[in-house]
């Protein structure tokens, strides 16, 4: 393949030394045109090369020889690679957290034990008095005391996501969230016919004067915010915009929907709308983010008895219950203090991930968490955020553009970058590819070679 070739040349220049470590290399159209081959060719060229350790790509500033040439990777071994998939937001899997002996030796202790047939059997769509039990345990922390006829146990965030529309909202019931919000909400909505009301944010999150317009111009039926880095923002609300929201939605008599899935990855956050306000909130917590989305669990509270029931009832008709062995094992979890291990072994690990994004992506202009797993990457003005991810993706990696998140148009010209790939030198090579791309004009719509 022709970028291959070019590759092969640059290789033999530097070992020729006919260019040294430090040169800085031509702009990659400049280096298409005096070649006469496609403007992607030569970037695919440049990400090969970069594989090999010949170059460093550095956002805004170029590519450059490498100090010395890496000897790690054998060349071509890029070619015939499955894409690097930065779109899907899982935690990463650190060998410290060694989940895989974490959930064999869990399960083993749970099948070994006297009552262990049990978690082959249908359960009730609440969850066990024993999982509701642990779900309570693992939020006090955050809650509070949570009595258990308002705690249930569901199948995942979305799962309960989808339960609480059906149970709270009719068709054409207004639903507020931020400009961008979560693509599965979105996606909910659509299913549901719910009219998302769009509300203006900053760095912090939704701003309260924007829900306070929203609810004068026609009171939404409830408040969705994800407050402890906001997917896809990365922002986390500050207590008193938290505190605010919460004003603001009882003096219009607006329900919240708090889905909180990052929260225990920060060392310290803001009170939950939750604790704050429970009468009024919805707060889901799932464990897919904190550590792995295997279990499929998520733990929901509801603002009061009664609305716990009428989720029970949705529940049932739609995914029955949460997976009985899976809601077990993550019981089990808590109770033995692996749940907490799991989620400090994750949290380590996004730190350093955040530093090597950091790193590699240089001057970009992006927004992050330093705990959290996922990141908010601004578009240059030459760039929009569905042609770089389009490009992107023939280069090999798979991004989230803005439009996924987007409530209305114009969308912000962004990508969420997911850091949780699973090992840190595919997620350098990818956030590499993203770095070599943002330095170049935005490519035209040509055929890839």
């Amino acid at each position: 393949m022709k970028y291959l070739g070019i590759v092969e040349a640059l290789e033999a220049d530097v070992r020729a030394g006919r260019v040294r470590p430090g040169d800085r290399l031509p702009a990659q159209r400049a280096i298409a045109d005096s070649l006469n081959v496609d403007l992607t060719t030569v970037t695919r060229a440049f990400n090969e090369a970069r594989r090999r350790g010949l170059v460093d790509a550095q956002a805004g500033r170029g590519s450059f020889i490498r100090e010395a040439l890496g000897t790690d990777r054998a060349p071509g071994a890029a070619a015939g690679t499955p894409p690097i998939d930065l779109s899907m937001n899982i935690p990463p899997q650190p060998a410290t957290a060694n989940l895989r002996r974490a959930i064999a030796d869990g399960l083993f202790g749970l099948m070994a034990g006297a009552r262990g047939a049990r978690h082959f059997q249908y359960q009730d769509s609440t969850g066990t008095e024993q999982d509701r039990a642990a779900g309570a345990d693992w939020l006090e922390r955050r809650l509070g005391p949570v009595p258990p006829s308002r705690m249930l146990v569901a199948a995942g965030a979305q799962s309960a996501l989808f339960a609480i529309c059906e149970a709270q909202f009719r068709p054409g019931d207004a639903l507020a969230v931020g400009t961008v919000t979560y693509s599965g909400l979105r996606a909910v909505a659509a299913h549901k016919g719910i009219a998302l009301k769009p509300l203006a944010m900053d760095a912090g999150g939704i701003m309260p004067d924007a829900f306070e317009a929203a609810c004068r111009d026609g009171a939404p039926r409830a408040l969705y915010v994800v407050p402890s880095i906001d997917n896809p923002t990365t922002a986390t609300l500050p207590e008193d915009r938290r505190r605010q929201l919460i004003a603001i939605a009882r003096r219009h008599h607006v329900t919240i929907i708090e889905d909180d899935p990052y929260w225990p990855l920060r060392p310290e956050s803001p009170p939950s709308l939750a604790a704050l306000a429970g009468d009024i909130t919805w707060h889901i917590a799932t464990l897919s983010k904190c550590a792995t989305p295997a279990l499929r669990v998520a733990y929901v509270v509801a603002p009061g008895g009664a609305q716990a029931l009428r989720l029970a009832g949705v529940l049932r008709a739609t995914t029955l219950m949460a997976p009985p062995l899976m809601a077990a094992l993550a019981s089990r979890w808590i109770a033995d203090g692996v749940l907490d291990e799991i989620v400090t072994a994750i949290r380590a690990e996004n730190v350093e991930r955040q530093k090597i994004a950091a790193a590699v992506l240089g001057e970009a202009s992006f927004a992050a968490d330093p705990h959290g797993h996922h990141l908010w990457l601004h578009m240059p003005p030459s760039w929009q955020a569905t042609d770089f991810a389009e490009h992107a993706g023939h280069l090999g990696v798979t991004l989230a553009p803005s439009t996924l998140f987007a409530v209305t148009a114009p969308s912000i010209e962004a990508v969420r970058l997911s850091l949780g790939v699973p090992d840190r030198a595919a997620l350098e090579d990818a956030l590499a590819l993203v770095a070599s791309l943002l330095a170049e004009p935005s490519l035209t719509t040509r055929a890839f070679v």
